[in-house]
């Protein structure tokens, strides 16, 4: 393994939050496998599999610490010592922008905080989303990169998810002009594989029976999560690129259309339906509409800020994430998915 352009070297300690994650997992694995000999893994559960990992290779340390972020205790005991921190852990499925803030952002504060007390830190990883981009006619390009902005009112959108990474996203930049602390923040696309076996929303839905298929002819800005983990990990090691931010999609990105048709060949056949962009921007539009109108009774979950971020036309690019971290895909897109749709069938048959 070579170090030469890298922060740290392989006895440093490396401090990964939601070890016991769809990703955080293979962050772990990834960096067993370059190297890495002293890795501290916080999960709010044992991550068995992490200590199996460490027992097959000899002079590893993997220390796992359960606790959890909201915890200031916690956060010192997982933040000492660390020169590379790997911030994973994030509130998904929160169903009240409440509970989505706490278990993102006040954790992220209370992680930050004490990495700053530690004083040891070479570079903060935060791993956000694709969900913080705003869904802009602006820009006539359609092709999202780094320099796409960033939604500015992220509450309009009715999901909690996305306003908890916007804000968190803020934090991280806001600890780096205030304190000079190192970060580099990375957004990935959406990341599937064994694991991870749901439809992306950005396909469509499924309701009554039937799926709506909305995206249509759309790019899908798909990560497998082998490529993600790859990303994230470079984003740790490599110097010079602090307060930046990178976007993680793989190459040779099929549409929603393909994908939706390699799945049904694949994987099982099911009923869908197109709706054009016409028809759904419209009912998106009505459903906000009487959101407004009843006073919340039927919350926003669908509305035209949300259609644009997820169902407008829109391309993606990850030549930032070639050229500045050397990254390259380590499974094809094409693997990738027989991989995921392999997955998908040996989860629906012990159903």
């Amino acid at each position: 393994m070579t170090t030469d352009n890298f922060t740290i070297l392989p006895d440093d300690l490396i401090l990964v939050t939601g070890a016991a994650g769809f990703i955080g997992r293979r962050v772990v694995e990834r960096l067993l496998e370059r190297g890495f000999r002293n890795v501290r893994c916080l999960a709010r559960r044992h991550p068995g599999h992490v200590a199996d990992l460490a027992r097959r290779r000899n002079g590893v340390r993997v220390e796992i610490v359960e606790g959890n972020l909201l915890s200031r205790a916690d956060c010192a005991t997982a933040a000492a010592g660390a020169a590379v921190i790997y911030h994973l852990a994030a509130a998904r499925g929160e169903k009240s922008f409440p509970d989505a803030f706490l278990n993102s952002v006040v954790t992220t504060r209370n992680l930050l905080d004490a990495a700053r007390s530690a004083g040891s830190l070479r570079r903060f990883v935060n791993v956000s989303s694709f969900t913080v981009y705003a869904g802009t006619p602006r820009h006539r390009s359609r092709l999202l990169d780094e320099s796409w902005p960033v939604e500015d009112s992220p509450e309009s959108r009715g999901d909690p998810y996305c306003y908890a990474k916007v804000k968190q996203d803020a934090l991280v930049a806001d600890y780096g002009r205030q304190f000079g602390l190192p970060y580099v923040i990375v957004r990935p696309g959406y990341v599937y594989g064994p694991g991870n076996e749901a439809i992306t929303g950005r396909v469509g839905i499924g309701t009554f029976g039937i799926f709506l298929h909305l995206g249509g002819p759309n790019t899908l800005p798909l990560a497998y999560v082998d490529n993600c983990a790859e990303a994230i990990i470079l984003a740790g090691l490599k110097s010079g690129i602090d307060g930046q931010t990178f976007n993680v999609v793989d190459d040779d990105l099929p549409s929603s259309r393909q994908f939706l048709n390699l799945y049904k060949r694949n994987v099982r056949r099911f009923r869908s339906i197109y709706l054009p962009h016409s028809i759904s921007y419209a009912l998106c539009g009505m459903w906000e509409w009487y959101s407004g109108w009843s006073e919340g009774q039927l919350p926003p979950t669908f509305n035209r800020r949300s259609w644009r971020a997820y169902w407008q036309r829109t391309r993606y690019s990850n030549d930032k994430l070639k050229t500045a971290l050397g990254w390259k895909q380590r499974v094809t897109t094409s693997e990738a998915l027989q991989l995921y749709f392999r997955s998908c069938r040996e989860k629906a048959a012990h159903a």
